[in-house]
């Protein structure tokens, strides 16, 4: 039985609100979905594989209540499968005010030089291709009834080694990162809300995602947790997240942030660690993949 009561989050958070979802019959994005329908929400999943998407429907069907949850098998990048998804998703609920991006394909996770360029064009496909379409076919009824909350699940702007997450997959996030972060200025005073979400150290490390599953990675220890951060606590924190989207609006943030935020009972607290939060304004936000350098050498 999926429960965040402890986090203080109320159930009926989110009453009224409808969720589409895309890569939620998994991990970080099921753990979304039961969070959100755990607050009253109503949720669509979403995801290539149909055995798993109706499980996650029916799991969350039978803690909220029946007709709470629905499964859409699609490929998000394909405008057909983004159509009917829309279609689907209003036949049963009649609108979408929440629509959060989450897929993506961690195979297509390695190297520059090691990857096929068409490794590229599909993780392109899966991110920022499918974050435009799903925006297209979401966003204009949200503006019409100034409500809405659009987020994307994004990751570190370059692969670093000895991190999780390979150069081909940041680098297809990135690309979904700036087009969610203009989005932001493209909606300002629309009543639509728009913000990425990091939820790094989240679930498990997946082997097939790594090209080498090095003992750290085995080994892995978030702040404030025994091991990884469990999905349920990542959902958490998205309830919360959407509960300040105003305040959240046109910004990016870390799950960890997000969790110390809204005073989460972690089960480690002796393992938090502060860290220096450095805040940038906005025009200098824009050139952030401009500026790489750790300062100018001394002459």
């Amino acid at each position: 039985m999926f429960d965040i009561s402890n986090t203080g989050l109320k159930r009926d958070a989110l009453a009224g609100e409808v969720a589409v979802i895309t890569g939620s019959t998994s991990n970080v994005g099921k753990g979304f979905a039961q969070a959100i329908a755990w607050a009253g929400g109503k949720v669509v999943i979403v995801g290539r594989g149909e055995a798993r998407g109706k499980a996650v429907a029916d799991e969350i069907n039978a803690d909220c209540g029946p007709d709470t949850a629905i499964f859409v098998q699609a490929d998000v990048s394909s405008e057909a499968d983004i159509a009917r998804l829309k279609q689907t998703a209003y036949d049963k609920f009649g609108k979408v005010d929440i629509l959060i991006n989450n897929a993506m394909d961690m195979s297509l996770n390695f190297s520059i030089l090691e990857s096929k360029v068409e490794d590229l064009d599909r993780a392109y496909a899966i991110s920022a291709r499918a974050f435009m379409l799903a925006v297209h076919a979401f966003v204009p009824d949200m503006i019409k009834r100034g409500h809405g909350t659009v987020t994307y699940s994004t990751t570190q702007f370059y692969y670093v080694p000895g991190m999780l997450g390979g150069s081909v997959y940041t680098a297809a996030k990135a690309a979904a990162t700036s087009a969610a972060m203009s989005l932001s200025n493209e909606v300002k005073g629309t009543g639509v809300n728009v913000f990425c979400f990091c939820p790094a150290g989240v679930g498990a490390v997946n082997p097939a995602s790594q090209k080498e599953l090095t003992e750290a990675m085995k080994n892995m220890r978030m702040p404030g947790f025994p091991s990884m951060i469990p999905p349920d606590a990542s959902g958490a924190a998205m309830v919360w997240m959407l509960l300040h989207a105003a305040q959240m609006h046109g910004t990016g943030v870390m799950v960890g942030d997000v969790l110390t935020a809204m005073d989460y009972p972690y089960p480690c607290p002796e393992t938090l660690r502060k860290m220096p939060r450095h805040y940038i304004e906005e025009m200098p936000l824009t050139l952030a993949f401009c500026y790489m350098i750790h300062g100018f050498p001394e002459t």
